[in-house]
């Protein structure tokens, strides 16, 4: 992938963060309906895929994030 697509996917994937952190942070309403959607499951994967594609940011620019060959 190239830089704009990296960088579009970070804001996508912050923004679904954020919304499920303040969908997971909402109180249950156990006699309306219970919850189907495991928002903070969620969330913690969109931070998990941040972390990832900003790794590859950095390897984009020009950054090593991985191990050293060691002679």
């Amino acid at each position: 992938m190239d830089l704009p697509v990296t960088v579009t996917t970070l804001i996508v994937l912050l923004g679904l963060a954020v919304f499920c952190g303040w969908r997971g942070a909402r109180p249950a309403n156990i006699l309306k309906d219970p919850r189907m959607v495991p928002w903070r499951p969620l969330m913690m994967v969109c931070v998990v895929a941040m972390m990832l594609f900003l790794v590859h940011l950095l390897n984009l620019l020009g950054m090593q994030t991985g191990n050293q060959t060691r002679y």
